[in-house]
């Protein structure tokens, strides 16, 4: 396989609330870069989907079911949500107005144009720490994708959402039963130790194999019934 040598091609760079946000093209790849850290790019889409699948396929069968994504990104997770017409209400909640505008006029909107005109689709520009903690909507499903996962936190003030207060609030925003995903860039045997400390059951993980070192992974918990 040819390897794209060239150089990055900046498309956008903004200071936003939470420090600089920047989206930059490289090659066939569109990648979103914060503050210096690479987060993400379009060259795969396995591990989004997989969040959004694991957690549908964990909830029992009520009917059209609601789910918040965490971290809107790329847009991987928010396309294979309204792709599946078994899911019912789709909030995605994303701090970066940057990353917001890219998708509805910018150019990441080839990739959801289809997602964000569904009608079961609602973007909140908001933090995800904050809004799971404040907000009295809840859901059948939250699909977290907003770092590098609990062990790898890019933004300060991410990590209080893998705390114990964190954990609690993310229960809180769930229906009974309903399924915690959340998509890390390594596993994490101190996390799933920390969502049944939280109180979650079922805890597992499913793996997504990379090209190179350790795998991705996705860990789910269900809130009691």
């Amino acid at each position: 396989m040819h390897e794209d040598t060239s150089a990055p091609v900046v498309l956008d760079r903004r200071e936003g609330p939470y420090g600089e946000v920047v989206l930059r093209r490289h090659g066939a790849l569109l990648q979103i870069i914060a503050n210096g850290t690479f987060l993400m790019d379009t060259s795969d889409g396995r591990s989004e989907r997989l969040l959004v699948d694991a957690a549908r396929d964990a909830l029992d069968d009520r009917p059209a079911p609601g789910v918040l994504i965490g971290g809107l990104g790329v847009g991987f997770s928010l396309a294979h949500a309204t792709a599946d017409p078994r899911w019912g209400r789709i909030t995605v909640v994303e701090r970066e107005p940057a990353i917001i505008d890219w998708h509805r006029d910018g150019p990441l909107t080839g990739l959801s144009r289809t997602a964000l005109a569904d009608p079961r689709t609602r973007i909140e520009q908001a933090d995800l720490v904050a809004y799971v903690r404040e907000a009295s909507e809840t859901y059948d499903a939250l699909c977290l994708d907003i770092d590098n996962g609990p062990d790898w936190t890019v933004t300060d003030g991410n990590d209080s959402l893998y705390s114990p207060a964190g954990l609690a609030a993310c229960g809180a925003r769930l229906t009974p039963g309903g399924v915690l995903a959340v998509w890390s860039a390594q596993p994490s045997p101190a996390f799933d130790d920390a969502l049944r400390n939280a109180g979650f059951q079922q805890v597992r993980t499913e793996e997504i194999p990379v090209a190179r070192g350790v795998p991705d992974v996705v860990h789910l918990a269900v809130r009691a019934a």
